[in-house]
């Protein structure tokens, strides 16, 4: 290879990094700005700073309307994670498993919630509801979550079992197992990342999310829906604090649910060619 074309190399990956550097500076300058400001003394954000202060930390925590705001959020997105997992597993599961007449409109609507807006998901989710006597409460915005967030897992698993080789689930079969055998042997434990994953995705969204569970909470409003009221009330630095505890949570599920993603447990098809 001529240095003319090394040096061509070497300038497109250079080119590269400094995009992929510029385009995470770009995501990320506002939510390190929101941490900055958090840890200032001054009450408006301003250059230059103030003096260091966990001043805004003590506030919100001495504030009993974030922790239960905190409390709800923590809950229903457990609950969440879990009913959105378990049902996003039996319709992946549902997919690799059978084939059958609709798969296609089945699968295009299992998918089909996250490509909704919010606004009129939140909207239709506040008439449904209503209409059955559960507007208001937790179970609501429990109800509302599930419904954004199952697609999420079923879509993380269903790439996990395309990788399984199909001829596992048949061989288990030959050798004895029954189907509920074999799913608790060979398909759970193959899954298992996926299935974690999942569970962490789903939590991360719920944790989140904000307009629908702005239409459906009521009185038991999540940490999200909180800071919206903390908004217009007036504008607070504990925004900032509470903004870069939520970003932590998040991140944390999300790198959980990456690493365990990124693992790999027993072979797949394509290991066997």
């Amino acid at each position: 290879m001529s240095s003319e074309a090394i040096n061509r190399n070497r300038a497109v990956d250079w080119s590269l990094r400094a995009y992929i550097v510029l385009s995470y500076a770009f995501v990320f300058a506002p939510i390190a700005a929101s941490f900055v400001f958090s840890l200032n003394s001054d009450r408006f954000p301003s250059i230059p700073l103030g003096h260091f202060s966990l001043e805004w930390y003590q506030a919100v925590a001495s504030d009993p309307l974030v922790w239960q705001g905190l409390g709800n959020t923590l809950v229903i997105g457990v609950i969440v994670g879990v009913i959105s997992t378990l049902l996003g597993f039996g319709a992946a599961y549902t997919d690799y498993r059978y084939n059958f007449f609709g798969k296609q409109v089945y699968l295009a609507l299992a998918l089909l919630p996250p490509t909704i807006p919010v606004i009129i998901m939140g909207l239709a989710m506040l008439a449904f509801l209503s209409r059955i006597d559960l507007s208001g409460r937790a179970i609501s915005v429990i109800i509302a979550h599930v419904v954004i967030c199952a697609p999420f897992a079923m879509a993380i698993i269903r790439l996990r079992l395309s990788q399984m080789d199909p001829a596992l689930e048949p061989a288990a079969w030959n050798l004895g197992a029954s189907e509920w055998a074999t799913m608790r042997h060979v398909i759970v434990p193959f899954t298992k990342p996926a299935i974690f994953g999942a569970l962490f995705i789903t939590m991360a969204v719920s944790f989140d999310e904000f307009a629908i569970a702005w239409f459906v909470s009521g009185l038991n409003e999540t940490l999200p829906v909180k800071v919206l009221g903390f908004l217009q009330g007036q504008v607070s630095p504990r925004i900032n604090a509470i903004g870069t505890f939520v970003f932590v949570i998040s991140m944390t599920l999300v790198i959980l649910a990456q690493v365990l993603l990124s693992g790999r447990t027993g072979p797949t098809a394509a290991d066997k060619e």
